[in-house]
C-alpha cells in the first residue's frame, strides 16, 4: 500500500522490522521536539523480542539533541541503544549512561552534522525523521525541529519518514535548510540578519532511498513550564537591570539578538524582558524557541525568532497550531549547525544566557557532570554560544537540595566552560560582571555577588588560605582543599560545615 506521494505506507511495526542489529540511526529531534514517536516504540518492542530469545539487538542513535519518552525512554529501557550522540535528558537514558551500559559522546551541537558528513563518525545506515509532508519528488518538510536531520537524510542508506498530522501543512515553509560546503572551499554563511533565509524549506533526497511512510498524529512529549518562583524572578530581575545598565553606558547596542537555554529560569528571563516597560522589542537567535515566544509576541516585544526547534508546553503547542499563519513571518527553523554556528553568533552579536550546574570562584563552569563523573544531560549548545557571544551570561540558583549544595564552589569538578569564555554570572543573590578582572579579583566578586550567605564565609576562607599557602598567587588554588565542598557533601550529605 502506498500513500499519496507514492511511497510505501507502513505500520510502525513494519518500519521497525527494516531496522537491524548494528544499524546506525540518524533521527530527527531536538530538545523534545520533532522526534519520531511511533517507530521507536515498535523498535523497542522488537529489541525486547530479540533479547527474550537470547539474541543481540542494539543500534547506535544520533539525534539533534534530546528526544522524548517515546524514543529515548523506550529504547533505553529496552536496552536497545549501544551508543548515543550528542545530547540527552531522559532519566532512564541518563541512568544507563552512568552505569556504563550505553556509550555516550557529548558533542558541541554545532559540530555534530559536520562530523557525520566528514566521516569522523560512522555513517547513518537509517534516517528516521518526523515530517509534516513529503512530495513525490522526495522533498521532505520537517516538523518542529531542524536538528541535524538534513545531514542524516543526506548520508543514510534508507529513510523512514513519520508523517505527523498534528500540525498539518501549516508548518510547511517554517524551515530554512542549508548545509555549508565542506572545507577548505567553504565561503561565509550568508546570514547577516536574524530573519535571513538562505536555503530551502525542505530537505531533498533521492526518492529511491525512502523505504516507507508511517503516519502519526501526536504532540511532542513536553512538560508544562512552571510559573517562575522567587529565585527565578530574582535571577531574571538581575539580568534585566544589568542589560538596562549596559545600554545606558553605551555598551549594549540596540538590535542585538538573544539566545536562551532551556528551562523555567530561561523562560523567566525572557518573560521579564517581555514585561519590562523600558526595554525595546528583541529578536531571538537561539537553539530552542520556548513558551516565552508568546509572552514576547503578546507584549509586542518580538521582532523575529530563529532557532533549530520550537519546544512548547502541551497547551502552547495547541496555541501554536492555531496561530501558525500568524507566526509564519516571524519564525525560522534552521539546521543546528547554522542556529549554533560560531561565525553567526559572533557576527550577529548574540547575548547568550545559559544555565550552570556549578561555577567556581575563578570563573570556570560545569554544565554537565555531577560530582565530576555522573553525566546530567550534556554540554548542548551552551559553548557554541558562550565562547562567541557578545555578552555570555551564566545563571543558576545559588543553592540546590534545600541549601545542602552550593552552586559556587572553590573548584568545579568538571570544566565545560573555562574562565577564558565566561564573563557574567548570576544567581538570585546578585550578578557578577568579571570582564577584565584578574583571577583573585574575579573570585572576590563572584563570592560577594553570587554565593549564598551560608557559603560565603567558607569561600572567602578558602581564597584567603590559598593566598597564604598556594604555590603561586595568580590563581591561588590549594589542591588538597580544592574539592572539600564536594567531599563534605559526599560524606555528610551537605556542603555546609
Amino acid at each position: 500500500m502506498s500513500d499519496a506521494s507514492g511511497f510505501p505506507k507502513l505500520t510502525a511495526q513494519e518500519a521497525a522490522e527494516t531496522i537491524h542489529h548494528g544499524d546506525v540511526i540518524g533521527a530527527s529531534g531536538f530538545t523534545l521536539s520533532g522526534y519520531p514517536k511511533a517507530v521507536p516504540v515498535a523498535l523497542a518492542q522488537r529489541a525486547r523480542e530479540f533479547h527474550d530469545r537470547g539474541e543481540p539487538f542494539q543500534v547506535a542513535v544520533y539525534t539533534g539533541a534530546s528526544a522524548g519518552e517515546e524514543m529515548d525512554g523506550e529504547l533505553a529501557r529496552a536496552r536497545a541503544i549501544s551508543r548515543r550522540y550528542p545530547y540527552q535528558s531522559h532519566p532512564d537514558l541518563r541512568s544507563a549512561i552512568n552505569d556504563g551500559s550505553i556509550e555516550f559522546v557529548d558533542f558541541h551541537l554545532s559540530h555534530m552534522a559536520q562530523y557525520v558528513r566528514a566521516g569522523f563518525l560512522p555513517r547513518p545506515t537509517v534516517a528516521l525523521v518526523e515530517a509534516v509532508d513529503v512530495t513525490p519528488e522526495g522533498h521532505i518538510y520537517l516538523s518542529t525541529s531542524g536538528g541535524s536531520s538534513a545531514s542524516y537524510l543526506q548520508m543514510a542508506d534508507r529513510i523512514i519518514i513519520e508523517i505527523n498530522r498534528f500540525y498539518g501543512d501549516g508548518l510547511k515553509g517554517y524551515h530554512d535548510v542549508f548545509i555549508p560546503a565542506p572545507p577548505p572551499g567553504r565561503q561565509e554563511i550568508p546570514v547577516f540578519r536574524v530573519s535571513d533565509r538562505i536555503g530551502q524549506p525542505f530537505v531533498a533526497v533521492p526518492r529511491d532511498r525512502i523505504a516507507g511512510i508511517v503516519e502519526t498524529e501526536a504532540q511532542d512529549s513536553t512538560r508544562p513550564f512552571k510559573e517562575p518562583d522567587a529565585t527565578a524572578r530574582a535571577i531574571a530581575g538581575h539580568i534585566v537591570e544589568f542589560l538596562k545598565h549596559e545600554h545606558r553606558q553605551g555598551r549594549l547596542p540596540d538590535g542585538l539578538p538573544f539566545q536562551s537555554g532551556v528551562g523555567n529560569v530561561a523562560n523567566a528571563v525572557l518573560a521579564a524582558i517581555a514585561t519590562e516597560p523600558s526595554m525595546s522589542a528583541i529578536s531571538l537567535y537561539t537553539e530552542v524557541i520556548q513558551d516565552s515566544l508568546f509572552q514576547l509576541a503578546d507584549n509586542d516585544r518580538l521582532l523575529f525568532a530563529s532557532g533549530t526547534a520550537i519546544t512548547l508546553s502541551p497547551m502552547a503547542q495547541i496555541r501554536f497550531r492555531r496561530e501558525l499563519e500568524l507566526f509564519r513571518s516571524r519564525v525560522i527553523l534552521r539546521q543546528q549547525e547554522i542556529s549554533n554556528h560560531p561565525e553567526l553568533v559572533r557576527r550577529l552579536g548574540v547575548v547568550a544566557m545559559n544555565t550552570a550546574l556549578e561555577m567556581d570562584i575563578f570563573g570556570n563552569v560545569n554544565s554537565t557532570h555531577v560530582l565530576g563523573s555522573s553525566m546530567m544531560n550534556g554540554i548542548g549548545g551552551s559553548a557554541d554560544f558562550t565562547r562567541n557571544a557578545y555578552l555570555p551570561i551564566f545563571m543558576t540558583p545559588s543553592t540546590q537540595k534545600g541549601g545542602r549544595i552550593s552552586a559556587v564552589v572553590p573548584m568545579v569538578t568538571h570544566v565545560d566552560h573555562s574562565e577564558h569564555s565566561t564573563k557574567i554570572f548570576v544567581t538570585e543573590q546578585g550578578l557578577a560582571d568579571v570582564r577584565g578582572l584578574a583571577p583573585v579579583a574575579r573570585a572576590r566578586r563572584i563570592i560577594d555577588q553570587c554565593a549564598h550567605p551560608d557559603y560565603r564565609p567558607l569561600l572567602i576562607e578558602y581564597l584567603e588560605y590559598g593566598l597564604r599557602h598556594a604555590p603561586a598567587r595568580h590563581t591561588p588554588h590549594v589542591l588538597d582543599r580544592a574539592f572539600e565542598f564536594h567531599i563534605r557533601y559526599r560524606e555528610t550529605g551537605t556542603m555546609r560545615v
